[in-house]
């Protein structure tokens, strides 16, 4: 069975990848790992000092091994501590030098998609973030219907 990508899909495909390469430059020019930086990002993006071990692995899309292996080497250099937020969870917390680092990294990405929406303006912003989550709720559509096919 030959499958052919539309022009269109070929086209969203290359902008995904590029975006893929645009975040793994900043995160090298930064002196993190990929990995890393999607940690103190998404803890950063919490807009808080924490999150929950589970919103990371969510939110990441990492393997779990990759989180761990990431929030050990954080943990030795003193980037984060854990603890117990629950009976199934753990919150990882940014210490000082965490808050430190997470500004001058993850911070710095934040900011920088901060301006380019406010350069956009309000109306394409919600065009432009209503279209992403349009597609995601097509998405997990088609995910649901080739796991009832299974």
């Amino acid at each position: 069975m030959s499958v052919q990508s539309s022009a269109s899909l070929k086209r969203l495909n290359h902008l995904q990848c590029e975006m893929g390469v645009v975040y793994h430059e900043m995160s090298h020019l930064c002196g993190l790992s990929d990995s890393t930086m999607q940690i103190l990002y998404t803890i950063c993006n919490f807009g808080e000092e924490s999150c929950l071990l589970r919103d990371i692995c969510r939110l990441t899309g990492l393997p779990k091994q990759t989180i761990n292996s990431a929030l050990r080497k954080l943990e030795s250099e003193d980037i984060i501590f854990l603890e117990a937020a629950n009976a199934k969870n753990k919150r990882v917390f940014l210490t000082q030098k965490g808050k430190q680092l997470s500004s001058e990294t993850a911070g710095k990405i934040i900011d920088a998609e901060n301006r380019i929406l406010a350069d956009w303006g309000p109306e394409t912003s919600e065009q432009y973030l209503a279209l992403n989550e349009r597609y995601l709720k097509c998405l997990q559509k088609e995910l649901q219907r080739m796991k009832a096919e299974k």
